[in-house]
């Protein structure tokens, strides 16, 4: 058996998760596995009559993840759970889903396919980054989707300075800038008209959110840099910026701080079933699969 320990996290805050999280919780056991069930999912779901575990002690014994939610719920364990190397796969209980691509109803039998050993893993990278006010480390964080620095309530846009390397890129007043990872470019970046990136990719998006000049343009660019915006102003002092790493948030920057962002040293695992494609997720959760229908007006 290629996984002996399965640990069970869900976004327990879904109502009715309790019922489909047995259902997988016993397959896995008639399977031969040994099931954990993470503590706060066990806690509030009331699945309680397995054997529940810390993230740090899912990350000590399990041999796969299993996540079901949506695909903030992914973004979570993903974080947690790169350092040690758990291999993570998603069962769709959200709503878009690109990260959690199993559809609920098929759960049992994509679990049953990767338990008997048909799956194939790939790799993500991630993001790691800190805000630095002078020579000190105000707020840092890891992301698996995107960095995000924009402007905190109804103020101004923001003043930035990007460079890469030390070299100067350009300056960008916006209302903010997402530097997204390939996975990030189906999240908040695709919302902002930035291109769709295949997860394999090896590269950085920067994608600017109303940007006050039309010509500045999301950019792609290698993932083996340093990428440094500083804030140069703020449209309003009062209105202030924050620094988004996923859902982690730090909203106290100013004039003068500086966002460092690069490539994580983890990479955050995904298994899937023989037969995955990152095509026909685009497909399903972006329609691109149907044909429009013509219109019979003025026939």
């Amino acid at each position: 058996m290629h996984f002996k320990t399965v640990a069970l996290i869900g976004r327990y805050q879904d109502s009715g998760l309790d019922a489909p999280l047995r259902r997988l919780a016993r397959h896995l056991e008639s399977a031969g596995c040994t099931v954990l069930v993470e503590s706060d999912t066990a806690t509030n779901t009331g699945v309680t009559e397995f054997k529940t575990a810390s993230y740090a002690e899912i990350g000590e014994h399990a041999d796969l993840a299993v996540i079901m939610g949506g695909d903030g719920t992914m973004l979570g364990a993903g974080r947690l759970l790169a350092r040690s190397n758990v291999p993570l796969i998603g069962i769709n209980h959200g709503r878009l889903g690109f990260i959690t691509d199993i559809p609920i109803h098929t759960a049992t039998d994509a679990l049953s396919q990767v338990i008997g050993g048909h799956y194939e893993i790939e790799e993500r990278l991630m993001l790691e980054g800190r805000v630095m006010r002078g020579d000190q480390v105000m707020f840092s964080g890891v992301a698996l989707n995107d960095v995000v620095i924009n402007r905190a309530g109804r103020g101004g846009m923001i003043d930035l300075r990007v460079e890469l390397d030390g070299n100067f890129i350009y300056n960008q007043r916006a209302d903010g800038l997402i530097i997204s990872t390939p996975t990030g470019s189906t999240a908040y970046a695709l919302s902002a008209n930035g291109p769709v990136l295949h997860p394999q990719l090896q590269t950085i998006l920067l994608v600017p959110v109303a940007p006050q000049t039309l010509s500045n343009r999301p950019i792609v660019i290698p993932d083996s840099g340093v990428l440094s915006m500083t804030v140069t102003a703020l449209g309003r002092v009062e209105s202030g910026a924050s620094v988004h790493f996923d859902m982690q948030a730090w909203s106290e920057c100013q004039p003068g701080d500086r966002i460092d962002v690069q490539r994580s040293k983890d990479n955050v695992r995904f298994v899937h079933p023989l037969g995955y494609s990152f095509f026909s997720t685009l497909r399903r959760k972006l329609l691109w699969n149907q044909i429009p229908q013509l219109s019979n007006e003025g026939e």
